[in-house]
């Protein structure tokens, strides 16, 4: 019998963010909700949410531009980067 671990609370908004951008549902070049709608929607605290979009961004799967929003870049994620 294997259990499945929880996941924290970020993981999981990231990984439905992801999912939307994967199908379509949030196209490249869509602005993400802010901050605080994304607050209100997941029902998470400020920096739940910030965490989330880090993970995003690392994914090279959002941009985000100070003072102007989160923007979706690509579809899939970027290739680890090795050296």
């Amino acid at each position: 019998m294997t259990a499945e671990l929880p996941q924290y609370r970020w993981a999981e908004i990231s990984q439905d963010i992801a999912e939307q951008i994967r199908t379509g549902r949030l196209p490249v070049g869509a602005r993400l909700p802010g901050e605080r709608l994304l607050c209100e929607e997941y029902g998470a605290a400020l920096g739940t949410i910030r965490r989330a979009v880090r993970d995003l961004k690392e994914r090279g799967l959002v941009g985000v531009v100070p003072a102007k929003g989160t923007y979706v870049l690509r579809q899939h994620e970027a290739p680890p980067v090795t050296e």
